[in-house]
């Protein structure tokens, strides 16, 4: 799990390209959402993971993100040298993405509930987690 590059923006913001990060930063993150220790990224942990974030990118606790405060989050993420952070997609595509109403807004369900098509994708065996060698492939593509 040493060499291990999780894809943060994948697995938190929900966006098509990648955030590498190093070794330890991988693991810790690894872990943060492995809540129950089986060594497998279960896809309701990485929902609850992306509901903590939504919490920590909604500025104005509205329940409702905005271009702004996904811009700011990434921002954040790009100032940590512990992630070379991609950009993140235009937010109005993101919103009509993530969103399931069409009201151009994300909400925090709206937020945790996503699962981005290439996480599913990258469960080959289907058991709604992604394991370590199907992160090592995740990670190669």
């Amino acid at each position: 799990m040493n060499k291990i590059v999780i894809a943060l923006a994948g697995l938190l913001l929900g966006a098509g390209s990648a955030c590498a990060a190093d070794g330890s930063g991988a693991r810790e993150l690894f872990r943060r959402i492995d809540t129950n220790g089986d060594r497998k990224l279960e896809f309701s942990e990485i929902q609850a993971a992306r509901a903590r974030m939504f919490d920590r990118m909604d500025a104005n606790h509205n329940g409702l993100l905005d271009a702004g405060e996904v811009r700011t989050a990434v921002e954040q993420v790009k100032s940590k040298r512990d992630f070379q952070a991609a950009q993140f997609a235009d937010f109005r595509a993101q919103a009509s993405r993530i969103g399931r109403n069409g009201d151009g807004k994300i909400s925090r369900d709206e937020f945790a509930a996503f699962i981005p098509d290439r996480l599913l994708r990258a469960d080959t065996n289907g058991d709604g987690a992604l394991s370590i060698s199907e992160l090592r492939a995740l990670r190669r593509q």
